[in-house]
């Protein structure tokens, strides 16, 4: 068997570190994920990542496992799948704690592009006599923390658009009825889904129709999503399960209109008082019926650190996510039914006149078999990958 070379190593030491950092995803959160591995002597001396936001670094956690501390990572290679943070947050700066350790060198995936760090972490190292390598894997660790890097960058969440549907493309039929398209191992995975994500997007219409709870059940919690109903003109009944089962635990926003915060003072304050968040979202010009919702997703950001966002219906409101171009990732579940019926409900409505080269274009990721059903994630393909560039496109209302 023919030896392993320095670089094999070096790159399974940094898909471990990345390995690691996955760990922490869905308790991280407004944080990146990040994986630390010590190595001395080409062997493993200690691993680590950030368990939980307001908790130790991955770096932190690596070296805090070693009796002897920086002795024991003197002249060693330390693999992190992200720039070290050199400013004080929840935590002190991982920078003070690796230049006291002394490595040999330390290999960094990425810079952390978040402008208290963006280069400084990797020059105070250098500074102090270390060597800094970077880019090993670094496609992996922008995979990783892809809803991160959106999120700095651009001051929007990772936008998650996830439906059921029956091999014909029906997410309900005539009656509007949906329960269940989908086997019990898919409705668990989406489960899980919610239990990591930090608000769950839903129309006013699906919830009236299904009356959701929106909650994650049976599955471990890595966080409680904030509960989100789009509901332009206030139209949710009290009796509704969501409004029904609002706490401080598990909050509940109503995403309307200006007007009908205007036109309904005595509605708003009733909400309010059971704890119940109204937020005013502006409209399109356009048309005085859509929320702008890249507005309303902004202020998840701004006001509820939100880094990943999971957009579950119904059809129209999956429109006008994908119509603003907001949508990074799509998981649906197919079931092995069909309904053939064409006053059934698509998965995604509110588009008019579109043509196979103006369609939207996705990536397929991943497709596993979920029970009876068969799940696919893609990622959404941007403009700049498209053959034909940006597309001028109309935005569907949301009822």
């Amino acid at each position: 068997m023919a030896p392993v070379s320095h670089h094999q190593l070096h790159h399974k030491h940094m898909r471990h570190a990345i390995a690691l950092a996955r760990r922490g995803q869905g308790r991280v959160e407004p944080n990146p994920m990040v994986g630390c591995v010590v190595v001395r002597d080409e062997k493993v001396i200690a691993s680590g990542y950030h368990r939980h936001f307001g908790g130790p670094h991955g770096e932190v956690d690596a070296i805090s496992q070693l009796r002897n501390g920086h002795l024991a990572t003197s002249g060693a290679d330390i693999y992190v799948n992200l720039e070290p943070c050199s400013h004080y947050g929840k935590t002190p700066p991982c920078i003070d704690l690796l230049i006291k350790a002394g490595p040999r060198r330390i290999f960094v995936a990425m810079v952390d592009p978040f402008d208290q760090v963006n280069g400084r972490g990797i020059q105070q190292l250098r500074s102090a006599g270390i060597e800094v390598q970077v880019g090993l894997c670094e496609d992996q660790a922008r995979d990783l923390n892809e809803p991160y890097l959106k999120r700095v960058s651009t001051g929007q969440p990772w936008v998650i658009a996830k439906w059921a549907q029956t091999v014909d493309g029906m997410i309900a039929d005539s009656t509007g009825h949906s329960r269940w398209i989908s086997g019990c191992d898919s409705r668990r995975m989406v489960h899980k889904l919610r239990a990591r994500v930090d608000a769950i997007v839903v129309a006013v219409g699906t919830a009236i129709v299904d009356d959701p709870l929106l909650t994650a059940r049976d599955v471990p919690l890595g966080r409680i999503a904030r509960r989100v109903v789009v509901d332009p003109q206030l139209r949710l009944p009290d009796s509704a399960r969501i409004l029904q089962t609002a706490d401080e635990e598990h909050p509940v926003a109503l995403a309307a209109s200006q007007e009908a915060l205007r036109n309904q003072p005595g509605r708003v304050k009733q909400l309010q008082s059971r704890g119940i968040e109204v937020l005013a979202v502006p409209t399109s010009l356009s048309d005085p019926s859509r929320l702008v919702l890249s507005d309303l997703f902004k202020h998840m950001v701004g006001q509820w650190s939100a880094t990943n966002v999971l957009v579950e219906g119904g059809a129209k409101l999956l429109g006008c996510v994908f119509a603003e171009c907001l949508v990074d990732q799509v998981i649906v579940f197919v079931a092995p039914k069909m309904l053939g019926d064409q006053g059934a409900t698509t998965a995604v409505a509110g588009f008019a006149g579109r043509s196979l080269e103006s369609a939207d274009q996705f990536m397929l990721q991943r497709n596993m078999r979920v029970g009876e059903d068969v799940m696919l994630e893609y990622r959404v393909r941007r403009n700049s990958d498209s053959p034909g560039g940006a597309v001028e496109r109309s935005i569907p209302s949301v009822s």
